[in-house]
């Protein structure tokens, strides 16, 4: 059992990030503390932030020039006018750099700025840095923290090691997976939670409504961080450099001055690459890109942010698994431990057991054409996602489809627009380095 952490802050530390809102909650045993709960060891300002006013809105912004149309499988927005989009510390950054920038779940982000390709390239072959400051951070603290996450997470929670990091997905009681997250153990009982975008709010809310059962605070911290992902062979490297000690292994989180900014660094990345994620105050985060950009680091879009994660078969929420979706069809049973009576693992076990009807696998296009999210797989099933891979040079994609038909070798055809193609079932990651 985890001390209450002292009101100055103290280290008793478990981190889990997730976006937007600031909203807290408290659990119903316990006391109850005044004022604003420190981040444990690490705060991006030094010290407990008050919540902040929200960022000012777009105006539009300059007009992009017209790019390649590669087909970018990307989180829907409800947004209803360009003014609603919010903007990250990096926006005039990425302004002066020409990005041709895009609404996304919500933010004014950049999709590429000098090309798809040539970022995708730059990340398999040197180092590229990428603004995900949309991304949130969810703080979960207190003397049953572990046990709360244990309960809400999928993964086994206690074998995070303090200042270890863990994949996970959060699911609803029938199994439905409502996001997928990475957490870091920042001390014994301090974790931040990173999830995506566009589920910030339904994640926060989840997370409230089963706090009360525990003693463990839940607080936003969206507000309070900028994050920035440095990945490639060489990203390592670059922001050793720039770095005031070693860094963090893969799956690991540490503290660190980078650039003369203190801030998470973690040891995870979204494009099967090696590097870092960098989790930083948002008054430091223009001057940390100008140094990474400086040491040699290429800007990278979220358009190239989507083809290098296809190419490993990395998931999208909203395309390759949802709230209708159950972690063993989405190929996501590694990160469930059902033993650990996460909300809806009866369902998962269930699943795991008598397997499920439809299977998520990856596809590579024979000849021409490129599968897009919604194109028919004959026979039954659909593509969640698809585009065409600048490593393979080919269309590359994942789909649902019957487990009869789930097998690698398998044949299947994709209607894309009324025009069959045909692809083939291929073992996960479809890039392999030096293949």
């Amino acid at each position: 059992m985890c001390a209450r952490p002292p009101r100055d802050g103290g280290l008793c530390c478990v981190v889990q990030v997730a976006v937007m809102g600031r909203a807290r909650v408290r659990g119903s045993a316990g006391h109850r503390r005044a004022g604003a709960a420190s981040l444990g060891p690490y705060s991006p300002s030094g010290q407990d932030r008050r919540a902040r006013a929200a960022r000012p809105v777009a105006g539009g912004g300059p007009k992009a020039t017209p790019g390649p149309r590669w087909p970018l499988v990307l989180a829907c927005s409800s947004l209803s006018s360009a003014t609603d989009l919010r903007r990250t510390p990096l926006y005039d950054r990425h302004a002066a750099a020409g990005a041709k920038l895009v609404p996304f779940a919500g933010w004014e982000m950049p999709v590429q700025y000098a090309g798809i390709r040539e970022e995708h390239i730059a990340v398999r072959t040197g180092a590229g840095v990428f603004d995900v400051s949309h991304m949130g951070q969810v703080l979960t603290r207190g003397p049953q923290a572990t046990d709360f996450l244990q309960r809400m997470l999928s993964n086994d929670v206690r074998r995070i090691p303090e200042g270890g990091a863990q994949y996970s997905v959060m699911c609803r009681e029938d199994g439905g997976v409502l996001d997928d997250l990475f957490t870091y153990r920042l001390a014994d009982c301090e974790y931040l939670t990173v999830t995506n975008a566009a589920n910030h709010e339904k994640d926060l809310a989840w997370l409230q409504s089963h706090a009360g059962e525990f003693d463990v605070d839940v607080l936003d911290r969206a507000a309070d961080f900028s994050m920035l992902a440095v990945q490639g062979p060489n990203a390592r490297a670059l922001v050793r450099s720039l770095a005031d000690g070693s860094l963090p292994a893969r799956f690991h989180v540490c503290q660190r001055a980078v650039a003369g900014a203190p801030m998470l660094v973690c040891g995870t990345g979204y494009t099967g690459e090696d590097g870092v994620e960098l989790l930083l105050g948002p008054d430091h985060a223009p001057g940390v890109w100008d140094a990474i950009t400086q040491a040699g680091a290429v800007p990278v879009g979220l358009g190239a942010r989507d083809t290098l994660r296809l190419e490993v078969c990395f998931h999208l929420y909203g395309n390759d698994m949802n709230e209708d979706r159950n972690p063993i069809e989405a190929g996501l049973g590694w990160c469930c431990k059902e033993n650990t009576g996460f909300i809806g693992s009866d369902v998962v076990a269930n699943a795991r057991a008598t397997g499920t009807a439809e299977k998520l696998v990856a596809f590579l296009i024979e000849g021409q054409g490129i599968g897009r999210q919604g194109n028919p797989v004959l026979g039954g099933g659909a593509v969640t996602s698809g585009t065409f891979s600048p490593c393979l040079e080919r269309g590359i994609g994942m789909a649902y489809v019957s487990s009869a038909r789930a097998e690698p070798g398998t044949q299947i055809e994709i209607d894309v627009r009324g025009r069959t193609r045909s692809a083939v079932i291929e073992r996960k990651p479809l890039y392999k380095k030096g293949a």
